[in-house]
């Protein structure tokens, strides 16, 4: 399956789960828990508060070198936006991606993640753990604060 099939096909609508693709085109889901759904509304929240001339987008659909993966949230430039807005999946990474881990996500999985989203051309990617407290990365290495918000907070509070 592709992109588009996936977002089309009526059986996967309303599923309560977050779905992205590997490299062959196969559904991988993940379920996620209620503290985690708050999580990644706090920092769209923040997001949209610390910052200007660019939105935040939840769970974004970014189209990787393996396959379609959902940042939990993200944030992206106007500029970036004008591009990629009517497109099924973001062609290019929004300048933030973030994922918000959960039970199932693997420092594997995270690393993996972070790694195709600056392929994609992501500036930085942000991991909030489950108690909030938040990881910043540039292409480069770990950042002790994000860079392009540097008044976002060490940890979201819930």
């Amino acid at each position: 399956m592709n992109w588009q099939e996936v977002c089309e096909h009526p059986s996967l609508k309303d599923l309560p789960f977050k779905i992205e693709l590997d490299e062959l085109g196969r559904i991988i889901m993940s379920p996620v828990k209620l503290y985690h759904s708050i999580l990644q509304s706090e920092i769209e929240f923040l997001l949209r508060s610390l910052l200007k001339g660019g939105k935040p987008l939840p769970e974004c659909a970014i189209k990787t070198s393996k396959g379609t993966k959902v940042a939990d949230v993200a944030w992206v430039s106007l500029d970036l936006l004008a591009k990629i807005k009517h497109e099924t999946e973001a062609s290019i990474a929004p300048e933030i991606c973030i994922e918000v881990m959960s039970t199932g996500n693997s420092k594997k999985e995270m690393l993996e993640k972070r790694q195709l989203y600056f392929e994609a051309g992501a500036k930085e990617v942000w991991i909030c753990d489950e108690n909030g407290m938040m990881q910043f990365f540039n292409a480069q290495q770990k950042l002790t604060r994000s860079k392009l918000v540097p008044e976002f907070p060490e940890k979201v509070d819930i």
